[in-house]
């Protein structure tokens, strides 16, 4: 094989950005179909993309007709496993968006399949391409810091009107899309917090608001507070409602601190490890000698969607190790669904999760919803700078 032929499902908002990536931008891919069960979608296929890209009304059509080596799915978060499974009992190789899915009971039955086949599994963490995360993950991972000791990020730069939550009757809905900011705007944040740091929580109490900032559903605003195994705690906050935003990322360990926000990476670090200090001063009022350094990072925020593309290409023609394999999309789902279910039982949470018994309460949330929203325009919107 000397190039990987794709087929995308679902050509709205993120679909259309990898269509027109794969169609020019990633050496060895070539677009071949687009699948989409709204024919006005598949209008602006046919309006927008060459004519030698097919297009298909249902999945299972696209993965039959033998012209893809590959999928990328684009869909709703509820249909990103069994789309996958299937897929992968087709003999394709499987690229899906963020999130991985909507419930960890679904996500590692799509695990599982993906273990018994041979093809090639990613996901969209296109954050994972950042220099700034990369950098931190090897600071972290060689040792510089030390012992983890706290985990915080606020990121509250999340703003989204209520304009944004109308344009589409599936959003903000737990029968649509099964969570608000956690699961929509916040996979990459949730994925990089234990990408970076090589740390899940034991434990997670979570408190979240639904509908606090808008006429919706679901959360759009958390608090969660997280301990781990080794002692450390963690503080992860996030809303959709707030201007301006913040997002600040820090992590303190036993020989410093090291803090990203405003694109760049500042390690506080000590001179001697806090632990040596404490154990050797006598003096009483006293601290460790502390330097400022302005780590250097590459310019940007890498390749992106682009750069997962590319990667997961690579990983097919060449053998290529995946940066963001799709198994590991379970993780940062744990901690959206561990997140829920301490807010709907009111109590501390345990990880690994009753993947069981938060399928019965999300279930619960999906049957007992009365929510209508007004009729809407299904428009796209422009996602661009959005992720």
């Amino acid at each position: 094989m000397d190039k990987v032929r794709y087929g995308i499902i679902g050509v709205g908002g993120m679909g259309r950005t990898h269509a027109q990536s794969l169609l020019s931008d990633i050496k060895g891919a070539e677009l071949t179909a687009v699948c989409d069960i709204s024919p006005e979608r598949l209008e602006w296929a046919e309006e927008h993309l060459p004519d030698h890209v097919q297009r298909f009304l249902s999945p299972e059509e696209l993965f039959k007709s033998g012209i893809i080596d590959a999928v990328m799915i684009a869909t709703p978060h509820y249909d990103h496993p069994p789309l996958a499974i299937e897929a992968l009992g087709y003999g394709l190789h499987v690229l899906i968006e963020k999130p991985a899915g909507v419930y960890t009971k679904a996500v590692q039955e799509m695990n599982d399949a993906a273990a018994k086949s041979d093809r090639k599994f990613g996901i969209m963490y296109n954050q994972r391409t950042n220099p700034l995360y990369q950098k931190l993950r090897e600071l972290i991972q060689s040792g510089e810091l030390g012992e983890i000791r706290r985990t915080n990020w606020i990121i509250t730069n999340w703003y989204r009107s209520q304009s944004y939550y109308d344009s589409g009757g599936w959003r903000a809905t737990w029968g649509g899309e099964g969570g608000g900011v956690l699961l929509n705007q916040d996979p990459h944040q949730l994925d990089l917090w234990q990408w970076t740091t090589g740390m899940m929580p034991k434990r997670v109490r979570a408190f979240c608001q639904f509908g606090k900032y808008r006429n919706i559903e679901v959360e759009d605003d958390v608090t969660a507070y997280v301990e781990y195994e080794n002692g450390a705690t963690g503080l992860f906050i996030t809303t959709t409602g707030e201007a301006p935003g913040t997002n600040r990322f820090e992590i303190t360990g036993d020989n410093g601190k090291i803090v990203i926000e405003d694109g760049t990476l500042t390690f506080f670090r000590l001179r001697t490890p806090e632990p040596k200090f404490n154990a050797e001063y006598t003096g009483g009022f006293g601290a460790p000698e502390c330097w400022k350094c302005e780590i250097p990072v590459d310019s940007g925020n890498g390749e992106q969607h682009k750069g997962i593309l590319r990667n997961f290409t690579n990983a097919i023609l060449h053998d290529e190790p995946l940066l963001a394999p799709g198994e590991e999309g379970i993780h940062g789902l744990t901690l959206s669904n561990a997140m829920y279910l301490s807010a709907w039982t009111d109590n501390w949470v345990d990880l690994p999760i009753d993947s069981e018994l938060f399928y019965e309460k999300l279930m619960e949330q999906v049957e007992n919803s009365t929510f209508q929203k007004a009729p809407v325009s299904q428009k796209a919107l422009d996602v661009s700078g959005t992720h």
